[in-house]
């Protein structure tokens, strides 16, 4: 079914193996929680309005004034192993997720050109799991924990046009899982290329007096297509819920176990010469990382039938650890410069927050009040990745000495309010605003190359407005404002661009004014979407130099993206449907800089740097972006679909210079799926993907603006997936 588009391994290191967390977090599910934007439509009811709840309550979707997608769990499946959000995201116009086919790398997001310059983790987007935030406090998130196999839909929303959103968030990516409605048991298994196998069990069942349980446990190993990019996952999940007759309340816990090596990006010669090569200090160094992440939370939601305007209240709360170990590719002598923080990445991440909220309704106003507060504290260390002297190192790719040693800090105090009025019958305007305070602090411990301690405080207000016109029963037209707010992360803070130590101070944040208009379509068979924008940006956060191992960055001035997003699914008969999704986007820098173009390099020095003009196409950003797919059912068997897809993409630049890009590409995949009914309880579905069926050799993502020339990462040649999942009901 096409979703409703809307507008323990033995390299672990002993610090990140498993740690005890009280159970605090996940918005409720079936509570309609502040942080849920759509439920996902039956098969019956695919071109149907979809009920959402980005504002203050449950509403249908052509009734929210701003563009959101819902992507069911059927598209999900459908889109390959559920492993990667790449896998069938490609569907939500304004989105682009980049499958890097390298698991020690995050995958590379952006909504309308924000989050494009992310070289590590996700920028610029607010990222939810169950209402657990995968974003920190400092602004960059991951996605890698997200249990797709798991989940009832996700939702994305295009755009800062919620209060109920804080910092960064330039767009929102939300997962919900399943609700448990009935006893099930389900095992599936997944076998494709490259060595692909993953297995996966769940069990959900009710437990009466209103409690319920869930709980899935999945295995992922891959080879890769590249020479040192296999990977291994163990992902762990578990919710308790309960149900009285004005309370709710749900626990959740989740668990990432997950090793991978990184075969690094690839010049345009390497590129050229084999796309499926790794480069050599890929293998010299034994670049790899390990990640162990676990975390856990709580909702309590009660509802008031007698106190007046107040509705309910909600408190939710979460907490959790985060640990990493990246070997890179960094030479012995350029580990020697003093400043160096060495070649071995080490970090553990102690991360929590509560959020609580009241609900208040009068006869034509919904009302949400709310405060939030979230903290983060990261132990940093950093090592030499040889051993040895720098000259004549004894082994590489190993830990040596220690060359950093810092406690990063980061928290968040927001208050906010958002109100929907229904101006009239066929009137609806949206108003909010949220406020708040990101402080950011260091503390150096490892004295020897210059003291990086300081703190920043970025203080905002941001305001939102939003008016739907319901034009007839079939369009509704919807107009949205609101400025954004960016601050830069704590590892965009820790260096300062004129090589000298200490704390990036002149590093602000970047905010943004934001518009859209669009419309909305929805009468029989036929769903259409289309969305203008226009986005201006002042003190856009920039990489500013890439020298001894320690990248910087600085405010490279304005910025302009607009823009035009196209979604649509049409039930042409019965048993074919199709679905399109078109974006255009203009993104380039509005001011001139200075920009480094070898290393070393500092922006003081007369060489090695060069000025990047006004009007230059904003690196990592796409003109264009397309998905087309064309499903059919046979009227003789209803429960086989067989489907084709195409997605492409424009010419991707890869550096501020604008002297290097990827170039555009369109792919076709083929799918078959089929359900047989074992029994009355039983059920086993069968998914055969063959994906980039022409076997084209493309670059699936790029690192923008890579110091060495490493752009490319190449997208996988030809590929095929067979999954079968067999579902029980007891």
């Amino acid at each position: 079914m096409t979703p409703t588009t809307h507008s323990a391994s033995p390299l672990l290191h002993p610090r990140l193996r498993p740690t005890a967390l009280a159970a605090l977090a996940c918005l409720l599910s079936g509570l309609h929680a502040p942080h849920a934007l759509a439920q996902t439509p039956t098969a019956d009811t695919a071109l149907e309005t979809v009920v959402v709840t980005g504002s203050t309550r449950e509403r249908k979707l052509t009734d929210v004034p701003y563009a959101i997608t819902s992507v069911n769990a059927e598209a999900l499946r459908n889109g390959g192993p559920m492993v990667n959000l790449s896998e069938s995201m490609a569907r939500v116009p304004g989105l682009v997720v980049a499958n890097r086919n390298n698991y020690a790398q995050d995958l590379q997001i952006s909504s309308r050109g924000f989050g494009a310059r992310a070289g590590f983790g996700v920028r610029g987007l607010r990222l939810y799991a169950d209402g657990i935030p995968a974003s920190m406090p400092d602004g960059q998130g991951q996605v890698a924990h997200f249990d797709l196999a798991g989940a009832e839909r996700v939702e994305v929303l295009r755009g800062p046009f919620s209060a109920l959103y804080g910092n960064a968030s330039g767009g929102v990516i939300a997962l919900f899982s399943k609700p448990v409605r009935e006893r099930q048991f389900e095992v599936g298994v997944d076998a494709g290329s490259f060595g692909l196998r993953q297995g996966r069990v769940s069990v959900a069942a009710p437990l009466g007096d209103g409690f319920d349980v869930s709980a899935s446990l999945s295995r992922l190993s891959i080879d890769g297509f590249r020479p040192q990019s296999d990977a291994d996952r163990q992902l762990a999940t578990a919710r308790l819920g309960w149900k009285g007759e004005h309370d709710r309340v749900t626990l959740t816990v989740s668990d990432q176990n997950q090793t991978a090596t990184d075969p690094l990006g690839l010049t345009r010669a390497q590129f050229a010469a084999n796309p499926d090569q790794t480069t050599p200090e890929a293998a010299q160094y034994g670049t790899r990382k390990v990640i162990r992440q676990t975390q856990a939370g709580a909702s309590w939601s009660h509802q008031f039938t007698d106190a007046g305007p107040l509705s309910r209240t909600q408190v939710s709360g979460y907490t959790g650890s985060r640990g990493v170990m990246q070997f890179l590719a960094i030479a012995p002598a350029t580990q020697a410069n003093v400043r160096h923080g060495g070649g071995l990445v080490d970090f553990d991440r102690q991360y929590n927050g509560v959020d609580a909220r009241a609900l208040w309704h009068w006869d034509t106003v919904d009302l949400t009040t709310g405060v939030n507060v979230e903290r983060q504290t990261d132990d940093r260390r950093g090592y030499n990745n040889y051993t040895g002297p720098a000259a004549t190192p004894t082994a590489l790719g190993v830990q040596g000495t220690l060359r950093r040693n810092e406690t990063n800090r980061a928290d968040t105090r927001e208050v906010y309010a958002q109100a929907d009025w229904a101006v009239a019958d066929d009137w609806q305007a949206s108003l909010g605003v949220r406020s708040g305070r990101v402080r950011l602090r260091v503390s150096d411990a490892y004295l020897s190359n210059g003291d990086d301690s300081g703190a920043l405080d970025y203080r905002y207000a941001n305001p939102v407005a939003g008016l739907r016109w319901r034009a007839s029963s079939a369009l509704t037209l919807h107009a949205a404002a609101s400025r954004g707010h960016e601050s830069p992360t704590l590892g965009e803070l820790a260096y300062r661009p004129d090589g000298n130590s200490g704390f990036n101070t002149d590093l602000q944040a970047q905010t943004s004014r934001q518009i859209e208009l669009g419309a909305k379509w929805r009468e029989g068979g036929l769903s259409l979407d289309a969305t203008v924008f226009r986005i201006d940006t002042d003190q856009e956060i920039g990489v500013a130099t890439n020298a001894g191992g320690r990248s910087s960055f600085r405010n490279v001035g304005r910025t302009e993206r607009f823009g035009a997003e196209f979604g649509a699914g049409w039930r042409v008969m019965p048993g074919l449907r199709a679905q399109m999704a078109v974006t255009l986007l203009h993104a380039q820098y509005a001011d001139a800089f200075r920009t480094c173009t070898a290393i070393p390099c500092t922006l003081t020095a007369a060489t090695n740097t060069t000025t990047v003009p006004a009007g230059n196409r904003i690196a990592g950003t796409q003109p264009a972006s397309a998905y087309a797919e064309l499903a059919w059912t046979a009227p003789w068997s209803a429960d086989a679909e067989t489907a084709i897809e195409w997605r492409a993409q424009g010419r991707t630049v890869v550096n501020d210079t604008n002297t290097d890009h990827a170039g555009g590409h369109g792919l076709f995949n083929l799918r078959y799926s089929h359900l047989w009914r074992v029994d009355e309880a039983g059920s086993l579905q069968l998914l055969a993907r063959l994906d980039n069926v022409a076997g084209r050799r493309v670059v699936g993502s790029v690192v923008v603006n890579d110091a060495n020339g490493r752009y490319f990462e190449p997208g996988a040649p030809r590929s095929a997936l067979v999954s079968l999942r067999y579902l029980r009901r007891f």
